[in-house]
Parts: structure tokens; sequence; C-alpha cells
């Protein structure tokens, strides 16, 4: 049984993903430095003090690591994904079936219906969002790579 097409992540170079990393990093600390603030404060402080220490700690954790972590996995799979195309990756042709305009998110743009065909793998249709182009018309023909293993592509 094959799985449902995906779009890769938007690739990201080394550089990029040691920067983003780094940044996730720095997310998920304020927590347990709070953490540790509440726990080894010399002279201790007062009881309100230390349990809204501590109650600051405990959240900033949870949203910061949560945060932190789910960054960090989205900087993983866009790596993984640049590797398997680079590795397994056939070119292909994506052409374009209908044209919508699509108004999620800071930048508005344009979402189209591909029908992706290429040698080695069966003909598929797959969704993606593209910013606002004239030349993104119904039956115009798009470069694309695909991994005919589980129809991961993306569009170049």
């Amino acid at each position: 049984m094959t799985s449902a097409p995906r779009e890769a992540e938007a690739r990201l170079g080394p550089i990029g993903a040691t920067l983003c990393r780094l940044a996730f990093l720095a997310i998920c600390l304020p927590g347990p430095v709070l953490l540790a603030a509440a726990v080894t404060l010399d002279p201790p402080r007062s009881p309100t003090d230390f349990w809204g220490l501590l109650a600051g700690g405990v959240l900033a954790t949870i949203i910061g690591v949560g945060f932190g972590v789910f960054g960090l996995r989205l900087v993983t799979r866009s790596r993984r994904d640049g590797r398997r195309l680079s590795a397994a990756g056939v070119a292909a042709t994506a052409e374009i079936l209908t044209v919508a305009n699509h108004l999620g998110g800071e930048d508005p743009g344009l979402e189209l219906h591909l029908r992706v065909s290429g040698p080695g793998f069966a003909t598929f249709e797959a969704d993606t969002i593209r910013a606002d182009d004239p030349a993104l018309v119904p039956g115009a023909l798009l470069a694309a790579v695909v991994d005919p293993a589980d129809r991961l592509f993306s569009i170049t």
C-alpha cells in the first residue's frame, strides 16, 4: 500500500539548521533556569516567592520544552526530506489542474491542485501553496522531484 503524497518541508542548509536548533534550544532554557532558581536561592525566599518561581518554572518548562521539541522536529524533518529527495528522488512533472486564492496566514498566495507524473511511480494528485505568480495558471507545467517509495515530492 502506498502512502498519501506529502510535500517535502522547506529545505534548510546546514548553517540555517544549526541556527534554528540553537534558537529552539534557547527557547527550552528559561523554564529549567527558573526551576533551578526556585530550588537553589540562598537565602531562601518567602513562601510566596518560592511557589511563584516554582509555578513559573514548571509552566515555562512545559511550554518552552514543548515548543522547542516541536521546532527541533521540524528542522530534523526538513533535513531528512532534503536528503531523501537528493538520494532517491526522480525528476517529474507537475501539471497545475486548478488554482485558488489562499488567504491563510500572513502571506496570501495561491493554492494549487497538481497532477504529478514521472518515471518509476504512479501518477498522483496533490495540493500545495505557492506565492502569487501570474505564471501559475491551470495547464502550466512545473518541474518536480519525487521519491517513488512514498510519494514525497518537492516543486522546484
